[in-house]
């Protein structure tokens, strides 16, 4: 099943559980997102990407230098483990894995997940891949890929059984963008997929065959 099947099939089941009020607060809340051009801002094909260096699940620090030395990199950003689609984005992933590694490519996926909850997202899920805490989403933030979860949404979100500062920190609402990066050994990116829809995710089929027009 692809993670576009995996998503429709959750997005349907949403539709007919959530009420209409909240589905529409939160569908106006993408619109509003995507009007502030923040997709625009966003780093873009033939850029370098920014280094940086970060924690993974483990307390190792990664850096985007290193990992560039071994060959091509793919980084994805996710908002949390408490978000479904992220759940099965990063699932989706790890299927396509040992085709990812086939290209002498990399994978991380970063998130503002404070240490504890990324290592609980790469355990709940089973990754073999790095999960990188960016703490405060400062790097995102660098790369202009964050927004405050509106206001209006939080108290939502909680209804959920979704506590945002409980994985994030105390006061801290910032998440980043959906966003899949192919990164060239030169540190230039070969392919963006940024979104203000966080329902919409690359196809890592995609990703790998991005990878292969590598060579």
């Amino acid at each position: 099943m692809s993670l576009q099947d995996q998503i429709d099939g959750y997005k349907a089941g949403f539709v007919q559980k959530a009420p209409s009020n909240v589905q529409e607060l939160m569908k106006l809340a993408t619109q509003n997102l995507a009007a502030t051009g923040i997709v625009d801002k966003a780093p873009k094909v033939a850029d370098t990407l920014a280094p940086f260096s970060l924690p993974n699940q483990n307390g190792g620090i990664v850096k985007l230098a290193d990992l560039l030395a071994k060959g091509p990199v793919v980084v994805t950003f996710y908002r949390g483990g408490w978000c479904p689609y992220c759940n099965m984005e990063l699932g989706a992933y790890q299927e396509q894995l040992a085709n990812i590694h086939a290209e002498n490519a990399t994978l991380v996926a970063i998130t503002p997940e404070l240490p504890d909850e990324s290592l609980s997202t790469t355990e709940k899920n089973a990754l073999e891949f790095e999960v990188l805490s960016d703490v405060d989403a400062q790097y995102a933030k660098s790369l202009g890929l964050v927004f405050p979860l509106p206001e209006e949404l939080r108290p939502i979100y909680l209804s959920f059984g979704i506590d945002v500062q409980k994985h994030n920190g105390e006061n801290q609402f910032d998440l980043p963008l959906a966003a899949t990066f192919v990164i060239a050994q030169d540190g230039t990116i070969a392919s963006a997929c940024v979104d203000a829809d966080y329902t919409n995710r690359q196809e890592p089929s995609e990703v790998v065959e991005i990878l292969k027009g590598l060579k």
